[in-house]
């Protein structure tokens, strides 16, 4: 408790492991769900084959299958595509009670069974497709309701849904935590497994972990995975909550309080019949994360291709211009805090990193956090130029490769300077660092105040999209050019 920032980076640190934990079970379901989905439609379909091309129930029976379903009907991956098409754009494999909803059901069988016979209206006639129309869509989602509502209970026998509860951690006043963690959203056998609950009252209740101005460190220490808002809190308590558990990449569910707060988009979850709103997704988040590597891949492996004999050729140029090593690594702080080695063309003599404590008087910030030194003594010759044209950061598209960096994100700083941060500087270490970003299109070393930095870092952030990213990269070559903000 006499250290925050320790108890702070040890949430950051969690958070990617949080995060990684969310993803996994959001798409284990969703695979699940699909393939339960995709094999009741498989079975469906046969029986409807055998009833109709096979008799089993009769020769009456089969006239009116063959009537209502004639062959061609229900073709497999055709009309299993539509099916999945049909299901993804009503929300059927949205979260919680909405998959068991059964006017989406029926809204996402009427779009999949509309999909392969419209083009049977101009060839066939409107009554006969109507007909089979009407039924494919009814004995599709009669098929699809059951299976959606047995699905849970076929789970449970494989797999009990106590391994995969996630431990939940409730904070507000004593009675409407207690309350909520009764109800039957969190009852055994549900996605959550309440851990306890934080007081938001002084002196806190019996059986209470703590009190909320300790939530980093009662975070930290129950090992939480979700935070569950009840009641009453203040706008200061439920900043700190929401900031901390952000920190620390947990769920965060409001039962009923709906409240806005920067970076946060509240939507509705059902479980149990009962509504909690979700403030954060972490699977969505991670989902943002899976399109966001993607795109450093393949940047990163095309600029590392392309610019592979201009790289070689500066790091001839290096090693002549003066004595050391082509390279210079160090040790930065990356997503979660974690610590990777950061790798530049070496633009300074050799061993000037050893340097720097003497020459702190000549950083024209003030700040130890964001060091820069105009016409710095110990940069080279061809170091200025590199620097100039940020072309030492050029290696780094090897740290993006490996995932220790993105082509977009905050620029990483020393792993040292976390001792000296307070919360709200934290949130910077929530993606991962980049080569550049909005920082650096916004000034680069002529943004000198750490506060602004961090500022920059955050609406980055918060504002996250593959566009704004492709706006970043789109702003660097331009700002590169100009060397604005550059020494």
């Amino acid at each position: 408790m006499d250290k925050p920032a320790a108890v702070r980076l040890h949430l950051q640190r969690r958070a990617p492991v949080n995060l990684r934990s969310h993803v996994r079970r959001g798409a284990l379901r969703l695979a699940v769900l699909i393939a339960a989905d995709m094999l009741a439609f498989g079975v469906m379909r046969e029986l409807v084959r055998a009833a109709r091309d096979g008799q089993v129930f009769g020769s009456t029976v089969a006239q009116v299958m063959q009537a209502a379903f004639p062959t061609g009907t229900l073709n497999g991956w055709q009309y299993a595509v539509a099916l999945f098409v049909g299901l993804l754009v009503a929300g059927s494999y949205g979260q919680g009670d909405k998959r068991r909803d059964s006017a989406r059901l029926f809204a996402a069988c009427a779009l999949a069974t509309a999909l392969p016979l419209w083009t049977m209206l101009f060839t066939r006639g409107v009554q006969p497709v109507l007909l089979q129309y009407a039924a494919t869509v009814v004995l599709v989602w009669l098929c699809l309701l059951g299976e959606r509502l047995t699905i849970n209970r076929i789970e449970a026998r494989v797999r009990p849904p106590e391994r995969d509860a996630v431990d939940t951690l409730f904070v507000g006043p004593a009675g409407d935590c207690l309350e909520a963690a009764s109800s039957p959203a969190f009852e055994t056998g549900t996605d959550y497994r309440p851990i306890g609950f934080v007081d938001v009252q002084i002196p806190p209740a019996p059986g209470a972990l703590g009190h909320v101005s300790d939530i980093p460190l009662l975070l930290a220490a129950s090992g939480a995975q979700v935070v569950t808002l009840c009641g009453y809190l203040t706008d200061k308590q439920l900043q700190d909550v929401v900031d901390s558990a952000l920190a620390g990449g947990c769920q965060v569910l409001a039962v009923p309080r709906v409240v806005d707060i920067a970076g946060v988009h509240p939507t509705t979850v059902w479980r149990g019949g009962q509504p909690l709103v979700q403030l954060t997704a972490p699977s969505v988040h991670g989902q943002q994360l899976a399109v966001k590597r993607t795109l450093d891949v393949v940047g990163a492996a095309a600029g590392l291709l392309l610019l592979a004999p201009v790289m070689l050729l500066l790091g001839l140029a290096v090693k002549i211009d003066s004595p050391g090593p082509v390279f210079f690594a160090q040790n930065r702080a990356g997503f979660g805090g974690r610590r990777f080695r950061m790798w530049k063309f070496r633009t300074m003599r050799d061993g000037a990193d050893h340097e720097k404590q003497a020459m702190a008087h000549l950083n024209h910030t003030g700040d130890k956090r964001l060091f820069k030194i105009p016409n710095d003594p110990r940069v080279t010759r061809l170091g200025k130029l590199l620097r100039r044209w940020s072309l030492d950061e050029l290696p780094q598209l090897w740290n993006v490769l490996v995932g220790e960096m993105s082509l977009v994100g905050p620029r990483p700083f020393f792993e040292s300077d976390l001792a000296d941060y307070e919360d709200r500087h934290f949130r910077r270490l929530g993606v991962k660092p980049g080569i550049t970003g909005l920082w650096q299109v916004s000034g680069r070393s002529d943004v000198v105040d750490f506060e602004e930095v961090v500022r920059l870092d955050s609406e980055y952030i918060r504002n996250w999209s593959l566009l704004f990213d492709l706006e970043i990269l789109g702003r660097t070559l331009p700002v590169v050019a100009r060397r604005k903000g550059a020494f």
